[in-house]
């Protein structure tokens, strides 16, 4: 497993993290996994086993079932894990039981410690975007925090490169606590975060973090062209998070992937998962299981190192054309181009 620097900060984490939206699995988490304790122990344990120091979690997913069930799971462990948990979601009908106000920022916080059942988050994450609330107000909090000792360090979550480069420039200019990560949707299915917001993360020294890295199933191997998926499939049903804009590129993906996959003898998924992993910018790749035969399978994408020739076989059928402006300055700016510049530029260069 290797250990990777969490953006500008001095913390080290595994290349993967074991997320945890599946550890209650009530409500619309339902579908996604119904871990109990004793279960939710048993993925802690592989995860141990195969390198994995970050756990990943919210105070939305199931309503704060989560973070009891990783409380009570990890014991008297707690201090050899890095706990990541996020702000942001309803968490109940009041006007202030949702958004970044300074209320519910800390509120949050503090109720996530009693769940965890720990004296401090390592990394505290702004779960969403919320447009209505000064983001002096939330900075400020999330600089309380981590003043306090109860935060560690402090990140975002689904932040447009905008909204991130914003959040940056008022904490550097009030000397706040900065983001030291980006929780983010990434995956061959969709490159979205390749065209602004990874260049911003590179530029800016922000690690990122990969939640649903293999599509919520999709680029598992058991989503085919004219074949019928398994039972209890829960994708392209009733599950369409992340969203499918191209079923046809999808399913060309899936094909190029089960490909290598055979001649690596390993999964699909490991093949989109170690994809992920290689790409730039990423600090860590966040999986969540099942069943602790599809957390083993998914971990060992660690041991899988793509070659050069295999990850462009997988850029050319996942990807897009370049869009404006980075065309033309592919075209035209090739001969001062920064490193952030070259991590979505580099390969449509001749």
């Amino acid at each position: 497993m290797q250990y990777r620097q969490l953006g500008r900060s001095g913390l080290r984490v595994s290349a993967f993290t074991l997320g945890t939206m599946g550890f209650g699995g009530t409500g619309w988490a339902t579908p996604v996994g119904r871990i109990d304790v004793d279960g939710a122990r048993e993925e802690i344990a592989i995860a141990r086993e195969a390198g994995v120091n970050l756990i990943d979690t919210a105070d939305v997913y199931s309503a704060g079932l989560s973070e009891e069930i990783i409380g009570q799971a990890l014991g008297n462990s707690r201090d050899d894990w890095l706990i990541a948990t996020k702000v942001r979601m309803p968490m109940g009908d009041g006007p202030n039981d949702a958004g970044l106000s300074r209320h519910h920022v800390i509120r949050g916080a503090e109720a996530s410690l009693r769940r965890l059942g720990t004296d401090h988050i390592d990394l505290f994450q702004l779960h969403e975007w919320d447009g209505q609330t000064p983001l002096e107000e939330t900075l400020t909090a999330l600089d309380d925090l981590v003043r306090s000792g109860k935060v560690r360090y402090v990140g975002c979550s689904n932040y447009a490169a905008w909204q991130m480069m914003k959040g940056l420039a008022v904490a550097d200019a009030r000397l706040l606590e900065r983001f030291a990560s980006n929780q983010l949707y990434y995956s061959l299915q969709n490159r979205d975060i390749e065209a602004e917001i990874v260049p911003a993360c590179l530029d800016q020294g922000v690690g990122i973090l990969v939640w649903s890295p293999i599509a919520g199933g999709l680029l598992s191997g058991k989503y085919r062209r004219g074949v019928e998926a398994p039972a209890g499939s829960r994708h392209l049903t009733e599950w369409d998070e992340p969203p499918v804009h191209d079923e046809d590129r999808l399913y060309d993906t899936i094909e190029v992937a089960v490909k290598i996959g055979e001649s690596h003898g390993v999964s699909a998924a490991r093949v989109a998962l170690a994809y992920v992993a290689q790409k730039p910018g990423i600090t860590s790749v966040i999986v969540g299981a099942r069943t602790p035969a599809q957390l083993r399978d998914s971990l060992a994408a660690a041991d899988l190192e793509l070659t050069a020739d295999e990850v462009a076989a997988l850029d050319d059928v996942s990807g897009e054309p370049l869009r404006y402006p980075f065309w033309h300055q592919a075209k035209t700016s090739a001969d001062r181009l920064s490193a952030a510049d070259l991590s979505q530029i580099a390969r449509h260069l001749n």
